[in-house]
């Protein structure tokens, strides 16, 4: 919910916006519906106050719960922390460049888990990074390219155990690669399409 002044049905100048519950999560300057300048808050806390561009994050300081700074933005750049779950769990802390998430990083779940670390490109995952399953263990060690797993990388059963070593496409094994059966134990070699066994292999 928005409360502030608009020009032309654009929101400019002040204005507020609430949650369904009437929270208010942030405060300042807006040109042609555009964050330019204010203050976030999560549950009631200051998380961030600044400057924005194109709605991101670009020059401004970062709090936690204890009103400490966690980060600081330069033009977009630098280590974040952010704090974008309702409950207040810090859901991203990482390397920012341009208001983007660009460089190491890491994703968590609501519940507090961690759910990826390691290379991002423009808000994407994208290079060699590790995916887990909301339990805590390691679901995909791979590479990334848009998000998605797309090369040479491993995937685990949501017990820690190995399932396939090969290539993928699409988070999906296709290409060369080893399926195994939980128990470390080799069921199959050879080529794989979408996920199932199709090509030569033993």
């Amino acid at each position: 919910m928005f409360e502030g002044e608009y020009l032309n049905g654009k929101k400019t100048n002040k204005g507020k916006f609430y949650t369904e519950k009437g929270d208010l999560i942030f405060e300042g300057e807006f040109l042609y519906d555009e964050k330019i300048k204010g203050k976030e808050f999560i549950n009631g806390r200051l998380e961030y106050e600044g400057d924005f561009f194109f709605n991101k994050k670009y020059n401004g300081k970062g709090y936690d719960e204890k009103g400490h700074i966690t980060y600081e933005l330069n033009n977009g750049c630098g280590k974040v922390k952010s704090y974008f779950y309702k409950n207040g769990n810090l859901g991203f802390e990482g390397e920012y460049k341009n208001g983007l998430k660009n460089g190491n990083g890491k994703l968590y779940y609501d519940n507090g888990k961690l759910s990826y670390e390691g290379e991002f490109l423009n808000n994407k995952k994208n290079g060699k990074g590790k995916l887990y399953y909301d339990n805590g263990k390691l679901w995909y060690e791979a590479e990334f390219l848009n998000d998605k797993v797309n090369g040479k990388g491993k995937l685990y059963y949501n017990n820690g155990k190995l399932r396939y070593k090969g290539e993928f496409l699409n988070n999906k094994p296709n290409g060369k690669g080893k399926l195994y059966d939980g128990d470390d134990n080799l069921l199959y070699e050879g080529e794989f399409l979408n996920d199932s066994v199709n090509g030569k292999g033993k």
